[in-house]
């Protein structure tokens, strides 16, 4: 107990799966049913921030490798006929895999112009969704059945489970990044954020290990993709859009780029502001705005990343 007291960081980010595990017994249903989502979408966050916050690489690309989690899952179980668990495995891959495809490529630019290309390899997908409509359905999207979302005993289509199965999840991937980041790699990947000609005179592969911060990435937006397949039973081509790519990048930045748990909180943050703000006003965006300058100008590093400047130094 004492060694986990003195590991400040791993005790505040058990503390806060202990909160969540806590909201299981004690959130009213409506919030209990939001936090399952957010928790799954704040994996896709963590992945974008293994990417953006971590290793520097600004990517408008990551609702490419959302979706291919998303539609090797869903296709998995209705056109393969796949049950849950081996489905949601092959998601995950699937989204590993396309990030990896796509870095080999866009990491041979930088800056504006990785930006500008992995956009377009995202917009490719998304068309290419809607082209093969007879398969994805488009639009329309796919709807998996209550009977097919179950893994074993476990129906995911239960809002119970569906919560524990998400924080389990989730937990999963906060430890695993958490373990990441203060692992030499993770220094790596901050130093190439930092200096890439520096950390390239010290001896390290850029490009090598951009393509693995890259691919870790599209394995954590393919695992959220599929798992929000299986636990919320659609997968529709408005997933697979530019807000998808967009939306991650702006939960990290209110967040905390650069901190594990930062994601988290920005998702948070950003949808219940979405939802309050679209109860009491039709401009919701102007709402979101209005917030995201609040933010520019009074924390330009993000939640828990103005928090570490000014006084918990030790957060990762």
């Amino acid at each position: 107990m004492r060694g986990l007291l003195r590991d400040k960081p791993l005790a505040f980010h058990l503390g806060l799966l202990a909160l969540l595990a806590l909201g299981h017994f004690t959130l009213p249903e409506y919030h209990h049913a939001n936090m399952a989502k957010i928790m799954v979408l704040a994996i896709y966050a963590m992945g974008y921030n293994i990417a953006f916050g971590y290793t520097g690489m600004l990517s408008l690309g990551h609702a490419l490798f959302f979706a291919s989690g998303l539609y090797a899952t869903a296709m998995s179980i209705t056109v393969l006929g796949w049950s849950a668990g081996p489905a949601m495995i092959a998601g995950g891959l699937a989204g590993g895999a396309m990030a990896a495809a796509v870095g080999v490529l866009a990491l041979r630019t930088a800056g504006v112009a990785f930006m500008i290309v992995t956009l377009m390899f995202a917009q490719a997908g998304y068309l290419t969704i809607l082209y093969l409509g007879r398969w994805t359905r488009g639009d329309e999207g796919i709807v998996i059945a209550q009977p097919l979302r179950s893994i074993g005993p476990l129906d995911l289509s239960d809002a119970s489970t569906r919560y524990v199965a998400a924080l389990a999840l989730f937990a999963l991937a906060l430890l695993f990044c958490l373990w990441l980041v203060r692992r030499p790699f993770g220094r790596v990947m901050v130093a190439m954020r930092e200096n890439e000609e520096r950390a390239r005179m010290l001896g390290y592969n850029p490009f090598r290990v951009k393509l693995i911060a890259l691919t870790l990435s599209g394995l954590y937006a393919g695992a959220a993709g599929a798992a929000y397949a299986v636990m919320f039973g659609y997968v529709g081509a408005s997933l697979a859009s530019v807000q998808y790519s967009i939306l991650p990048m702006l939960w990290v930045l209110l967040g905390g780029s650069g901190t594990v748990a930062g994601p988290f909180i920005g998702c948070l943050l950003m949808f219940y502001l979405i939802d309050y703000a679209s109860s009491v006003t039709s401009a919701t965006l102007l709402v979101v705005g209005i917030a995201l300058i609040a933010l520019v100008l009074f924390a330009p590093s993000g939640i828990l990343g103005t928090l570490r400047e000014r006084w918990l130094k030790w957060l990762p």
